[in-house]
């Protein structure tokens, strides 16, 4: 019972109760949005999302903001379709190289972020603009190719009636919620995120799993970039520009702590799934485009807030618990954090000292 209760207190919870509302309602307040082809139509697009927004969400999950998502998410949808220059046998090479401009671009803002110590925000916010500059002086403002026939036909595929987008996006989820609470690795990234302090002082390399981070989200959002290219055949020049602001709305959703640590890839995933299906609902009802924006900064800025409201203050009955998890958070000599480490070592006999 006990269970169920914590379960229910999740702060991951609450976006499934409200995505399975959503589309209980759908129907009744737009006829057609959860027919069978507005759900073929939403799905691939919900699919690139979500892929760029497990980036986000490991970035989140480390006490950062990521902020270059336009300029990495527009270079990868640019480089997979003016390498190849239409010859099919080229893809391998140029998924390859989108490959490592994400981990490059995200490895820079890594290094900005944790050798230079510059703020998340300027960091990503500088390297984005220089992203942005490379992908215009690269195609000199125009893309003159179309993705490859085998890139487009794999993109638009389906399995068992699903696109496969969608079906990628959950594979990536899946594996990278199991890394993360599965691996010693996994749990030492989200104690790192929660308390840095109380890491360095375990021995663990604060700036190894920070880097690891913004290495990992840089080739997400290339990623999704390419799958973007793949499915639209001709992209436009900057289509990052889209998608940074649905994935921190996505993330927000989905319950990860925008302090750092506490996370969760699944329900950053169901974030994204409510956010495309509120876009269609939208779309079915006839608003304007701009309502979706607002919706969607209306949800980032109540994730910003809440995280100043003194919880403690006003739910006396939670003090305790807040307490206790602020000492966890900010005292490195807790034995909260040591006790997690020492279980971490009984899995794998690993020497936290030498990490």
């Amino acid at each position: 019972m006990n269970a169920l209760k914590s379960r229910v207190a999740s702060p991951f919870a609450a976006i499934w109760v409200a995505t399975f509302l959503l589309f209980v309602v759908s129907p009744f307040v737009a006829s057609g949005s959860l027919s069978h082809a507005a759900l073929q139509g939403m799905l691939p697009f919900a699919g690139i999302l979500a892929v760029a927004a497990i980036g986000q969400t490991l970035v989140i999950q480390q006490g950062g903001l990521d902020l270059s998502v336009p300029g990495i998410f527009s270079m990868g949808a640019v480089l997979i379709v003016t390498i190849p220059g239409g010859n099919e046998g080229d893809l391998i090479p140029a998924l390859i190289i989108v490959a490592l401009v994400g981990l490059a671009g995200g490895l820079v803002n890594g290094i900005a972020v944790t050798r230079f110590g510059i703020t998340p925000l300027v960091a990503t916010l500088g390297s984005n603009a220089i992203f942005i500059g490379v992908v215009l002086q690269a195609t000199g403002g125009s893309i003159a190719f179309k993705a490859t026939k085998n890139w487009q036909t794999f993109t638009a595929d389906k399995v068992l009636g699903i696109p496969i987008l969608a079906v990628i996006a959950v594979v990536l989820t899946v594996l990278v919620a199991l890394f993360i609470s599965r691996t010693i690795w996994g749990r030492r990234f989200v104690l790192v995120g929660s308390s840095p302090l109380a890491a360095r002082a375990a021995g663990l390399s604060v700036e190894r799993y920070q880097l690891g981070a913004y290495a990992g989200a840089g080739l997400a959002y290339a990623l999704a970039g390419a799958l973007l290219s793949g499915y639209l055949q001709s992209p436009p020049l900057l289509p990052g520009n889209e998608y940074l602001l649905p994935t921190i709305a996505a993330v927000v959703l989905g319950g990860t702590a925008l302090g750092g640590g506490r996370g969760s890839v699944i329900g950053t995933a169901v974030g994204v799934l409510f956010l495309s299906q509120l876009e269609q609902v939208i779309s079915a009802l006839g608003a304007k485009t701009s309502v979706e924006y607002l919706i969607q900064g209306a949800i980032v800025a109540l994730g910003m807030g809440l995280r100043n409201v003194p919880w403690n203050q006003i739910l006396p009955g939670r003090r305790g618990d807040v307490d206790a998890a602020d000492t966890t958070s900010h005292d490195p000599a807790n034995g909260n954090g040591r006790a997690l480490l020492s279980e971490h070592k009984e899995e794998d006999s690993i020497d936290v000292s030498k990490t």
